[in-house]
Parts: C-alpha cells; sequence; structure tokens
C-alpha cells in the first residue's frame, strides 16, 4: 500500500470512530454542482465590441496578461478550468458574453442566436449554463439607473433585456436539458443622498414585473433576483437592497440570490441561511470575498467560507441552493482564479460534509461547553487527506500539481494573446 493511500485509510478509520462515513462525504460532495462564472475570464467586458468601458457599480483591478477577447478564447480557459475542478459543474454568462453579433441588433433584441456556439459547446461537455442580464457596461445606463430610471425609453430598454435574457434562459434550458437560472442584478442607485428613495423603488418593481409578466416553465428557466448593499459610484442608495429584493421575492415567488460581498463585512451571510429556509425552499448563492468592500476577491478556505458551507449542509440545505461563483481578479492568472476559488469552496463543502455529529449532541444537551470543545476538536481532523483522495479520484492534480497545467497553457495559449 503506497504512503497515500496509508494516510487515507487513518483517516478514514479515525473519521468512522466519530461516526462519519468518509465514502459517503465524497458522493455527496460530487453531486454538488457549482455555476462556474464566466467572466472571470474576460474582466466582465463582454463581447458586443472592443469600446466597452465597464460601468455600474463594478470593478475589475489588475491586467494581467492572457484576457479572453472573445467567446471562443473564453471557451478555451473554461475548458481547462473546468479539466482542474473535480466534479461535473455548469457555467454562468452574463447577458453580454455573446458569441455572435447581429447588424443593427442592441441587448434588448438578443435571442439564443447570439449564442448559439455557447450552447453547442455546453452540450458537447453535457453541462448546463445559467446567464444573469447585463445591467451595466452600455450607454442607456444613464446616471447609474436602467430599470429604476424615470425615463420611460430607457426602462423600456432595459426591460426588453431582462425579458431577452430569459427567454436565452429558457432556451438553454431546453436544449441542454436543465433550468437555466437567470439573475437580475441592477447597479441602479446614488452617488450622494438622494432626495426621493421611494419613487425609483416603485419604478424598479414595475419594471421588474413587466420583465416577469412571462410565464416561463420552471424546468427550463428559474428566476433569481439579487440584493446589494452598496458599489463604487451608488454609495448612498442602492435601488435593489437586501431588503427590497427579500421581500420582492417573497412576494413574487422568486428565488433570493445571496452575494457573499454584498452585505457590510461585518455581517455572517452564513447566519442568513436559516432565517431565510424558515419561510422559503429555494436560494442562488454567488460566493465571492469581500475585503472591506464588494471587492470580488478569488474564495479561499476562511471563517467566513467554511461557516458558508457548514450552514448549507450540516442543515440539510444542499438541495434548497443554487451554487454559484462571483469574484474577478486580473491581477493573477484568470484560470488560476477560477480553479483555486472554485476548489477553495469545494473544500469547505467537505469540511462540512465530514463534520461529527458530537457537538450538535452537545448542544441538544445545552452543554455548550463541551459544545465549545468539540467545535474546537473537529478543526484538526484530517479533512486535508480526504480531499488529495477525492482529488485523485477525480482525476485532477493535486494542489501542490495543479499549477503545472495552468503554467503551461499560459506559456502556450495565454501570452500569445498580449
Amino acid at each position: 500500500m503506497s504512503h497515500k493511500k496509508e494516510l487515507f485509510k487513518n483517516a478514514a478509520e479515525l473519521y468512522s470512530e466519530l461516526g462519519v462515513d468518509v465514502e459517503q462525504a465524497m458522493s455527496t460532495l460530487a453531486e454538488i454542482e457549482l455555476g462556474i462564472h464566466a467572466w472571470q475570464g474576460d474582466d466582465v467586458r463582454g463581447f458586443e465590441s472592443d469600446s466597452f468601458t465597464l460601468t455600474g457599480g463594478c470593478q475589475v483591478t489588475g491586467n494581467y496578461p492572457g484576457r479572453a477577447r472573445n467567446a471562443d478564447e473564453l471557451r478555451a480557459d473554461l475548458d481547462l478550468a473546468l479539466k482542474l475542478i473535480p466534479g461535473r459543474h455548469r457555467v454562468g454568462l452574463q447577458g453580454h458574453q455573446v458569441d455572435r453579433m447581429f447588424p443593427g441588433v442592441d441587448r434588448d433584441a438578443f435571442t439564443a442566436d447570439n449564442f448559439r456556439s455557447w450552447i453547442d459547446w455546453a452540450k458537447s461537455k453535457k453541462i448546463g449554463l445559467d446567464i444573469a442580464p447585463a445591467f451595466y457596461g452600455h450607454d442607456r445606463l444613464d446616471h447609474n439607473l436602467s430599470l429604476a430610471h424615470p425615463d420611460p425609453a430607457i426602462r423600456e430598454f432595459w426591460i426588453s433585456h431582462g425579458i431577452a435574457c430569459r427567454k436565452i434562459g429558457e432556451t438553454f434550458g431546453r436544449e441542454l436539458g436543465t433550468p437555466a437560472i437567470v439573475n437580475f442584478w441592477m447597479p441602479d442607485g446614488f452617488k450622494d443622498t438622494p432626495s426621493d428613495r421611494f419613487a425609483p423603488r416603485k419604478r424598479m418593481i414595475e419594471s421588474l414585473d413587466r420583465c416577469f409578466a412571462e410565464k416561463i416553465d420552471p424546468a427550463f428557466e428559474r428566476d433569481t433576483v439579487e440584493q446589494k448593499l452598496f458599489g463604487i459610484g451608488v454609495e448612498s442608495c442602492t435601488v435593489g437592497s437586501h431588503e427590497f429584493f427579500l421581500l420582492y421575492a417573497a412576494s413574487r415567488g422568486k428565488i433570493l440570490c445571496f452575494d457573499t460581498g454584498h452585505f457590510h463585512p461585518t455581517e455572517s451571510i452564513a447566519d442568513k441561511l436559516s432565517a431565510v429556509f424558515c419561510l422559503m425552499n429555494e436560494l442562488f448563492l454567488h460566493v465571492s470575498r469581500g475585503v472591506r468592500w464588494d471587492s470580488d476577491h478569488v474564495t479561499v478556505v476562511n471563517d467566513d467560507l467554511l461557516a458558508l458551507a457548514r450552514e448549507s449542509v450540516v442543515n440539510g440545505f444542499l438541495d434548497k441552493i443554487h451554487f454559484g461563483l462571483d469574484y474577478f481578479d486580473a491581477t493573477i492568472n484568470r484560470v488560476a482564479a477560477w480553479v483555486i476559488g472554485a476548489r477553495a469552496f469545494q473544500k469547505a463543502l467537505l469540511v462540512a460534509l465530514l463534520e461529527p455529529d458530537a457537538a450538535r449532541k452537545a448542544e441538544q444537551k445545552l452543554d455548550y461547553t463541551s459544545r465549545l470543545a468539540l467545535q474546537e476538536a473537529a478543526k484538526t481532523l484530517p479533512w486535508g487527506i480526504v480531499w488529495n483522495e477525492w482529488c485523485e479520484r477525480s482525476g485532477v492534480p493535486s494542489d501542490y500539481a495543479v499549477m503545472n497545467d495552468i503554467r503551461n497553457y499560459e506559456k502556450n495559449v495565454l501570452d500569445a494573446r498580449n
């Protein structure tokens, strides 16, 4: 028996003594599908034109060589990333990441034909696609307002874009055999203190109701709405705040999206899951890492990520949550960012799946002293050995070897783009 196999055997025996089935944990982890966000690869620029300017409270920092300049390059980058992330996953697109433009056709009239190569690619990989309307980076985003703009013509443009993306999502779901998540986030808000917060929010509701007026079979398309605390240029008021979208989702039967970077840094998003699931049955998670603000850093295994994964696992929420990633770091290799971030969240999920039940049992007896001792004891368990075994079984490199393929790809492909 090899040294690695001996380590895994010993780790599995230790977990078994604590009532944890390691094989079951790995089997469950293999079934958890992540939404890999395509926009990490093109710096949220999309492919409508070469003159794109990122607007709407988004900011991508860095200029690492090798950004995908078109949909073909982006798909090639994703091909490598998906090979290095254990398990089977799906890909999320932004509404401007088209693979084909047509003369005179703007975002308000996009159809699945603008994304046909994406559909063909996803079919070849047997994966699903999601899409999010891109209510930013366009001259119709006027004064940081889209669906909440006072001009009916501007609202109409963005309403049409929202409707178009829902129809595109429906086609994704119908042709790929898995429902597409269509996630609505708008950057609408004000840099300085507005005199009227109510009217923009009423306009936003009316616009959203128009976007969602057509009923689409949930077997093909699922609507989600995403809140935000603030963004660059909209520091004083975000129209689509947490309270706004929490109540909108509840009243309209939509799925609420929590973005882990869209709250105050001291708030625990993990704590919100059980609160929401008391009255809702489904959530969409955008997993990111904010540093002092919604800075969309690559996820790493830290306390926040571990808590989020744990709340998702131990309370039986895995079948109620759609997991997606949402960060964009252009200071490092973009393929590596996908791989490091996705694998970090999978590690956090594995830690949760391997957690012994002893601390929960102590809490049920109101023995908080033992609970604390057992929580601390669990931190030293050899989950890393189980992770390495799962990577090997999944046919992906270990953490210490994963950069080899990425560096070769950078040398042979990414460097040639500059």
